[in-house]
């Protein structure tokens, strides 16, 4: 995991916790070590059970925002229940690091 992740954490599980987001992962470049200057940074997440999916989309976009204007660069956000497409699913699988939650 790349260091614009670790020294963050405080500040990252911040916002997981104000946005009722039950368990994070970061996957992809970040995860993996070929990051760079011009990566984005993808997050996969699964909110607590107990709201509902009209504040679902509403602590989305509150904590793809807070992310965005954090790291001052483009924030991939996907929901586990959103997943479908099992490629997809096996690539996030590969390289999807816990940074928030059990």
């Amino acid at each position: 995991m790349v260091s614009i992740i670790t020294s963050n954490i405080e500040k990252i599980s911040h916002f997981f916790y104000v946005n009722k987001v039950e368990k994070a992962y970061v996957f992809g470049s970040a995860a993996t070590g070929s990051f760079n200057d011009k990566s984005d940074i993808d997050f996969l997440v699964r909110f607590k059970s107990e709201i509902t999916p009209l504040e679902k989309g509403e602590l989305w976009w509150k904590l793809h925002d807070s992310l965005r204007e954090f790291f001052k660069r483009e924030i991939d956000i996907v929901t586990e229940n959103s997943l479908k497409n099992p490629y997809f699913i096996k690539e996030i699988d590969e390289t999807k690091v816990l940074i928030y939650g059990k």
